[in-house]
């Protein structure tokens, strides 16, 4: 009889241990939080990473190969249009324009002189003509002899001849004069070109030469830019382009500051996607700057695509999908229930409500990674 007792006392034991498991697992409520739908203006943004860029960019390089001589601004100072940049040494250049020169004022005297034996031809054969039209009468009046006659032609053909040459003098001393005033000029312009002047007003972002240095074509000396128009170039997804639309506003992060944001507008849209990405560029003007910026500096752009205000808001972080529906946990008569709800537009943090849920409903809010209480389960918030 006494192990009988014994027996039973350990099965009634065992089944109180049970059914406490059961109790706490099953029928005793869960602590869980809970927050309530809360109203405020909602923004649905695009986001797309980028860089700091200038509308306005261009390369300082000379026309000609020289060594430096000075370079007169350096990165981070703003220039004025036609404001002079570089100077190159032109000690070379200087001499080829004097010679240059000289040889034009040479080809300018020997002009001259040309043009005063043509004179002298000129009075020659207008004598000889004369004499020729003389000895021509006398010869119709049989008053001057053939050997006259030969004589006065000859002096013609010869006075004619000189002439043909000295027109063909001051034709060739012309062309010569020509060609010292173009190698003038060219040798000018050469000289000139040892001066570097800003086209534009703007910012010296970037000094690549010293001087010293030998400089040619197309090798860079200093990187200007205009600072009337800063963008950042986007790269955005191709899934977002009908979103997207000129002059939608926009909010920018620089991973500098990434805890300010920095006001622009969208200015120009890209008309090619990246095969491999799939992206497409999105380049929006930047209102205002950081007080320590530069150009090609990392940033994300989020521009805004929707917005409403007064709207009734969830965080996103409480909507779960059952049975492919959104929805979320609610709290009705102390026990868990789902709640199937309709949502508008979407933000980085919090989705607009439009049905499903009221203000006075408490919304169960579970920790990341955690699974939600079964529906009808018992539950109490702190």
């Amino acid at each position: 009889m006494t192990g009988w007792f014994w027996k039973m006392g350990r099965w009634i034991v065992l089944a109180g241990i049970v059914g406490g498991v059961v109790y706490q697992l099953q029928l005793s409520p869960v602590t869980v939080q809970g927050i309530t739908p809360t109203r405020q203006a909602i923004v649905s943004e695009v986001m797309g990473t980028g860089t700091l860029e200038a509308r306005v960019s261009t390369t300082i390089s000379p026309k000609i190969s020289g060594r430096i001589s000075e370079v007169l601004v350096d990165q981070g100072e703003t220039v004025g249009a036609g404001q002079l940049l570089v100077r190159l040494d032109d000690e070379e250049l200087r001499q080829q324009v004097a010679i240059a020169q000289a040889s034009l004022e040479a080809a300018q005297a020997a002009l001259q002189r040309l043009m005063a034996d043509k004179n002298r031809v000129v009075a020659v054969f207008e004598q000889s003509e004369r004499h020729h039209a003389r000895v021509q009468s006398l010869k119709e009046k049989s008053a001057t002899t053939q050997e006259d006659v030969d004589r006065a032609v000859e002096s013609l053909a010869i006075a004619t001849a000189d002439m043909t040459r000295a027109e063909a003098a001051i034709a060739e001393g012309q062309k010569g004069l020509l060609v010292a005033e173009k190698t003038l000029e060219y040798h000018r312009a050469r000289l000139a070109d040892t001066i570097i002047k800003s086209p534009f007003s703007g910012l010296v972002v970037d000094r690549q030469r010293e001087a010293g240095d030998i400089a040619v074509p197309g090798s860079a000396v200093l990187t200007v830019i205009s600072t009337d128009v800063l963008w950042i170039s986007a790269w955005v997804d191709e899934t977002e382009m009908a979103k997207l639309s000129v002059s939608q506003p926009a909010r920018i992060a620089f991973r500098s500051q990434p805890d300010r944001n920095y006001p622009g507008k969208i200015i120009r849209l890209g008309r090619q996607a990246d095969r491999e990405t799939r992206e497409f560029v999105v380049d929006v003007q930047i209102s205002e700057l950081p007080a320590n910026w530069a150009v090609g500096q990392r940033a994300e752009v989020f521009v805004e695509t929707q917005r409403q205000d007064n709207a009734l808001t969830i965080p996103l972080s409480v909507l779960h999908r059952r049975e492919g529906e959104e929805g979320v946990f609610v709290a009705e008569n102390g026990r868990a229930a789902w709640r199937a709800v309709t949502l508008g537009v979407r933000g980085r943090e919090f989705a607009e409500v439009r049905e499903g849920l009221s203000e006075s409903d408490l919304v169960l809010l579970f920790p990341a990674g955690q699974t939600p209480v079964a529906i009808g389960r018992r539950v109490r918030t702190p």
